[in-house]
């Protein structure tokens, strides 16, 4: 009886140490989270609210009303950067996914010279910090003729180190004896990796998809020195140069802002699982 009493009154013990640290992790996150979320739900309150409401710090308004979507959805110029963004942000994301992929798989599966110096060159890439490439690329874009065009906004994202490091750590857990398969029965390279080893990196994929679109979402530096006409703006440059015209009616910016916000959160709301998923497989693959 004392020896199996004794290890049951260790484990009470414990559990009551345990506790109170759950507690105080608990209470640090829910306030870490209040913070995080209030600026987002101000936002949002914001943009309900009258012109003569706005100095109102409630959150929920007295008199909400949607007339301020209204009035910034009714401007032809709004859609057209919500469009404009759509359009580069799928287009890059598609291009990462296809050519990220496909520079992972051939690093992971083939064997040749010089293929270790190829993947760390690659990973060297990312220590250099983006605004030192603005201006190459800014030189490059204007002796190509890119300047103001969606191709020059897009190019410097069309591939990614970290997209090709990440399919790459993926591809490896690949079984070969699949892809030796494959190769018996006839199939080329090139289908090997899309119809076998793309079906078994899904998780990879995904991850890599929602990071490539909200980053080009939210994208702002680049697009704004690259383009000089608005109608090529992008929606958080539109925001940015819209603020500027409507510099003392907030209501207005902080519709324009949740409207370019929606997107980002219902890709996460719909999405939330796979992004926990590709964060948790990347830092293990890594």
């Amino acid at each position: 009886m004392t020896a199996t009493s004794a290890p049951a009154s260790e484990l009470t013990a414990n559990s009551r140490d345990i506790r109170p640290g759950r507690i105080i992790i608990w209470t640090l996150l829910l306030i870490g989270g209040i913070i995080m979320i209030t600026p987002l739900l101000f936002m949002f309150s914001t943009s309900l609210k009258t012109s003569g409401q706005v100095y109102d710090l409630r959150l929920i308004p007295a008199a909400p009303t949607f007339d301020n979507y209204l009035r910034v959805l009714g401007d032809g110029r709004f859609m057209r950067w919500f469009l404009n963004s759509t359009f580069i942000a799928l287009t890059v994301t598609l291009s990462n996914v296809f050519f990220d992929s496909l520079v992972g798989y051939t690093l992971a599966k083939f064997e040749f010279r010089g293929r270790y110096f190829i993947f760390l060159a690659i990973l060297s890439t990312l220590m250099i910090p983006t605004e030192m490439l603005v201006i190459p690329w800014y030189l490059m874009s204007s002796q190509l003729g890119w300047i103001d065009s969606y191709w020059g906004i897009m190019f410097p994202g069309m591939m990614t180190a970290f997209g090709v490091f990440l399919m790459k750590q993926f591809f490896e857990g690949v079984p070969n004896d699949f892809l030796e398969a494959a190769r018996i029965d006839g199939l080329n390279e090139f289908t090997i990796w899309w119809k076998i080893a793309m079906p078994m990196v899904v998780p990879a994929i995904s991850a890599l998809a929602i990071f490539s679109f909200l980053g080009n979402w939210t994208a702002f530096f680049w697009p704004l020195i690259v383009t000089t006409s608005r109608e090529l703006y992008t929606l958080p440059v539109g925001i940015s140069s819209f603020s500027a015209e409507s510099s003392i009616q907030w209501e207005l910016i902080m519709t324009g802002a949740a409207i370019g916000t929606i997107p980002t959160l219902l890709v996460f709301l719909l999405l939330q699982r796979y992004i926990v998923r590709g964060v948790m497989l990347a830092g293990l693959k890594g």
